[in-house]
């Protein structure tokens, strides 16, 4: 398995559609080499102001996801 390191520099707009919620970004896209005793993962990592954007954005775009919901599925 390929593991990246992701630094997120921008989010500019989110939308979902479909079942899928869909991101624009600005973003640093890294190869990372595992070593011996670390785990195979991928890392995200963004500023405090980035991860505040895309919580909103998430927020706002569930939300709308529940809005469509009939009231018995809420």
């Amino acid at each position: 398995m390929k593991t990246y390191r992701i630094e997120l520099n921008k989010l500019k707009a989110m939308s979902n559609g479909n079942g899928l919620v869909q991101a624009k970004i600005d973003a640093l896209v890294l190869s990372q080499t595992v070593r011996g005793d670390e785990a195979e993962t991928t890392v995200l990592s963004m500023s405090e102001e980035t991860a505040r954007v895309m919580f909103l954005l998430l927020k706002a775009n569930l939300a709308e996801i529940d809005g469509r919901k009939g009231r018995s599925q809420r």
